[in-house]
């Protein structure tokens, strides 16, 4: 048997030991030093090699200490990125999602839960984009897939519960049956002028604050419903089913059922036959039919979709060639600014690796190889051009580019892309465990269903922990037919693994 590689990351607390003894919230503080069990890859291609070992790099790099907001203890997180100094809700469930649950499962806990609150009421809250940070719900049930931790799911479903009751309170429109909320972006780039007019401020959740007369008269203010922002409330709908089932609650039938009519909802109020997509939003005063590829995205991932909408989606979604762009078309502000056809809003037709990722993950599952190849070695080949995962790229050169936005005095600049964004390069990890090696949890085990591009036919994946067990993965071959399925020599019927397994399994797979 091969030694298993350990990687040891030792982070040491900022603050005295007599200073943190205290535990809040009956939480133990824990030791901040971690053995992490590093997965390797290898896929015989030097560029996808080096992709992967940059995308574990940059996620390496970002592990930082905070302070929770749950145990007020310095503890080790997923930062958003090298340019900032604290996680954030989006990425911390994203991040977590993408693969940090993986890696470094100690530290991806720390992360979903340092963006935690207790309230005086004893009722828990999410801090941040209070629109979506509902996608936490989704970070936290995959955490659970992956190691199995009960403690934590039944930590997870009280937040999720508490989270979810409050913003029905606030922010959900009986009319419609939708939530009111921005789109995937808090910037007013991505929106048309109406949403824009935001004080000069490039932040889109300001549009209340300068525009009274048009806000709602609950919640935050923002009256549209968008696509992106209800597909999140409905998986979390989803999981706080599956949530209940696992820990043996009753409350299964009343989350399905909201599950199913905001589902409904958004079929009723948000699909446009005539673009083949979901539209942006819907508010008083009508539809916005701008493209937005992590709505569509969410849509055909959680199950919104039905086959006839994801096979419109697939064909009808913007791909650049620097990769999918995250909306389209471009709005006339910046259409206007584009002389030379290279000047592009920043929220607007540039591409996000982390939107990138999204896509080529139902891309893979929906068998599209293709649009998954395409993705894989656009980002692989940009990463490894720069040496690092950045925020976003230039939708027609591919180089980094942070797009035009509102900056000082209310005028529109260029704006950089962050470097060493870490809800980029688990983007990447994304693609090789979702996309290449297949993996698919649900709470059973493990399902495996690979796309290995025309290029690659001999790939590895040494060390994956997963539960009680080390993976340990090679798959002959490419496409995505399974011709044989073996687990420690024995061939198997069915591509999967229970997660009740223990130890190191050797899974053989051969594409035909």
């Amino acid at each position: 048997m091969k030694k298993l590689l350990f990687v040891t990351v030792l982070i040491f607390s900022l603050i005295s030991c007599s200073d943190n003894k205290k535990a809040v919230n009956d939480d133990t503080e824990k030791n901040n030093s971690f053995a992490v069990l590093y997965p390797n890859v290898r896929t015989g291609n030097r560029t996808f090699d080096i992709a992967y070992r940059i995308a574990v790099g940059d996620l390496f790099s970002n592990i930082q200490e905070h302070k929770s907001e749950l145990t007020g203890n310095e503890e080790p997180v997923i930062i958003a990125g090298i340019d900032y100094s604290r996680p954030w809700v989006r990425d911390a469930a994203i991040n977590s999602w993408n693969g940090g649950s993986f890696i470094v499962p100690e530290i991806a806990e720390n992360t979903l839960f340092s963006i935690v609150k207790k309230r005086d009421n004893g009722k828990y809250r999410i801090i941040g984009q209070y629109w979506d940070a509902i996608i936490w719900v989704t970070g936290a049930w995959n955490h659970y897939l992956v190691t199995g931790d009960r403690a934590f799911l039944e930590k997870a479903f009280n937040v999720s519960k508490d989270e979810i009751e409050f913003l029905e309170r606030t922010e959900f429109n009986r009319d419609y049956h939708l939530f009111r909320g921005l789109g995937w972006s808090d910037g007013v780039a991505e929106y048309p002028e109406k949403y824009a007019k935001a004080g000069g401020h490039s932040d889109a959740f300001r549009w209340p604050e300068f525009n009274k007369e048009k806000a709602a008269t609950t919640g935050h203010g923002i009256p549209m419903m968008s696509t992106y922002a209800n597909t999140l409330y409905y998986n979390a709908y989803k999981i706080l089913k599956k949530m209940s089932d696992e820990l043996g609650g009753n409350e299964g039938e009343k989350w399905d059922d909201k599950a199913a009519k905001i589902k409904e909802a958004i079929n009723n109020h948000l699909w446009n036959d005539s673009t083949g997509q979901y539209n942006l939003y819907i508010d008083e005063d009508g539809i916005c039919e701008i493209q937005e590829a992590l709505a569509n995205t969410y849509a055909i991932m959680f199950g919104i979709t039905n086959d006839k909408q994801t096979k419109l989606i697939f064909e009808n979604q913007h791909i650049s060639s620097a990769g999918i762009t995250c909306g389209w078309p471009e709005l006339p502000r910046f259409k206007e600014m584009n002389k030379d056809g290279m000047t592009f809003g920043r929220h607007n037709v540039t591409v996000w690796p982390h939107i990138q990722g999204m896509w080529a993950d139902v891309a893979a599952k929906n068998r599209e190889v293709d649009k998954f190849a395409f993705e894989f070695r656009t980002l692989a080949n940009h990463a490894v051009r720069d040496m690092q995962f950045s925020e976003m790229y230039h939708p027609v050169s591919g180089a980094r580019y942070g797009g035009m936005q509102i900056g000082g005095g209310g005028k529109i600049v260029l704006w950089q892309s962050t470097r060493r964004q870490t809800w980029a390069a688990t983007a990447f990890i994304r693609m090789v465990y979702n996309g290449i090696f297949g993996i698919r949890l649900n709470n059973e085990g493990v399902e495996f269903f690979p796309v290995v591009p025309k290029e690659l036919s001999d790939i590895k994946m040494t060390n994956l922990k997963y539960r009680n067990m080390i993976l340990n993965i090679s798959i002959k071959g490419s496409g995505t037919e399974i011709e044989s399925f073996k687990v420690n020599g024995a061939e198997k019927d069915k591509a999967s693994i229970s997660n009740r397994e223990r130890g190191v399994q050797n899974i053989e797979i051969r594409l035909n």
